[in-house]
């Protein structure tokens, strides 16, 4: 791959707040008043964006992961990596964030600082690729727009991804409104049996079914809930485990019930990707572009999860750069599995039907870099704090 320079003039991080509802007959909410995953109400959906501008003009766009840590992700970024890129020139991608997690490690080697690094990388991409003429995909190897081939692929699978709704009645709803839309995968965040029976009730045997439980039991706890939720027929049990880096627990989950298991949404950087797979841990790997260190260390994982023979399935509920970047290389990886769709009502979107899905798939936008510019509208009326 040609190296190409690119000097930075301009690096800020742009923090948005967009209202959302979990949609259908609790759709009045808002997400105000329900619990979120940390037992904190939703509000809104946080992004960070993060914006380059190169000396000649070109502006390249990122994402930080930032759900309810916004305002500590825009604080980390705009004090420890915007003053280590500005007027820097790049001509390798690469070398410059090894460099930059040497130089940040003494700030934790994962999650805030690693998530802000993670944007910066994804809107270098965004800014290489512009400078070549082609989308990302097609950047890193893949098809970049037309009928996929065997090098990739334009089109993306998708899964409608639902909110913790901690209510049968509501999970069967959401179900059948995402099967009414074409989506033949559901993923659910719930941690109880009746929601999961009330998923698989309205989806039928034919419909895959996934449960994202994002880490609340013990390794005890876990093996109860994988057997009970084993005769749902569930396609996978994700993060089922506190902590999530006990990767020799997982191990143990995953043979002694027989239940396939993901994870690595809350794993940063290749060397934690390293030793889940080492410890035979998983079936299904999950990168989040906006967490693992970019587009740069995802590269890294998808390398290592195809030696160890484990399945790539990338974390992206999101609707900013992180989400394109993610279908970007899926684009340009084989056997990347599903595009990860977060399934709520947006008071607004981005980059609108440019990343809509259709029939429960995602096409790969034809422009350069990520393949959309985000919409400055919605950046001026979003802004947040």
């Amino acid at each position: 791959m040609e190296r190409r320079h690119i000097k930075i003039a301009e690096a800020e991080a742009i923090p948005l707040a967009i209202p959302f509802s979990p949609g259908g007959h609790l759709g009045g909410q808002s997400g105000g008043g329900r619990a979120g995953w940390e037992g904190q109400a939703w509000q809104a959906l946080d992004v960070v964006l993060i914006r380059l501008e190169t000396a000649d003009g070109l502006v390249g766009w990122g994402e930080a992961f930032s759900y309810n840590c916004r305002r500590a992700v825009t604080a980390a970024f705009e004090d420890m990596v915007a003053p280590l890129v500005r007027g820097r020139e790049v001509t390798d991608i690469a070398g410059l964030m090894a460099e930059l997690q040497r130089a940040l490690h003494i700030f934790g080697r994962y999650g805030i600082t690693m998530f802000a690094l993670s944007g910066l990388d994804i809107a270098l991409w965004d800014l290489a690729a512009k400078a070549a003429g082609q989308p990302l995909g097609q950047f890193l190897g893949g098809p970049g727009g037309g009928p996929g081939d065997e090098m990739g692929r334009s089109e993306i699978p998708g899964y409608a991804s639902l909110f913790r709704l901690g209510e049968p009645e509501a999970v069967a709803e959401r179900t059948a409104a995402a099967l009414a839309e074409g989506y033949r995968h559901i993923k659910l965040h719930e941690i109880r049996e009746p929601e999961v029976a009330a998923a698989r009730e309205a989806a039928g045997p034919a419909v895959t079914i996934m449960v994202d439980a994002n880490c609340p039991w013990s390794p005890a706890e876990a093996r109860e809930m994988a057997l009970r939720f084993k005769r749902y027929d569930i396609h996978w049990l994700e993060e089922p485990i506190f902590p999530p880096e006990d990767f020799a627990a997982l191990a143990r989950l995953r043979a002694e019930t027989g239940v396939p298991l993901a994870a690595g949404e809350n794993a940063c950087t290749a060397f934690q990707f390293q030793e889940m797979f080492a410890a035979g841990a998983v079936d299904y790997a999950q990168p989040s572009v906006t967490k693992v260190g970019g587009i740069t260390e995802f590269r890294k994982v998808a390398a290592l999860a195809r030696t160890h023979g484990v399945a790539l399935m990338p974390h992206a509920p999101y609707f900013g750069p992180g989400f394109l970047a993610t279908l970007q290389l899926m684009a340009a990886l084989p056997d990347s599995g599903l595009a990860e769709w977060f399934y709520l009502e947006r008071k607004a979107c981005l980059y609108g039907a440019a990343i809509a899905p259709r029939g429960g798939v995602f096409h790969l936008p034809p422009g350069p870099g990520l393949g959309a510019e985000p919409d400055p509208d919605v950046i001026e009326d979003y802004r947040a704090p």
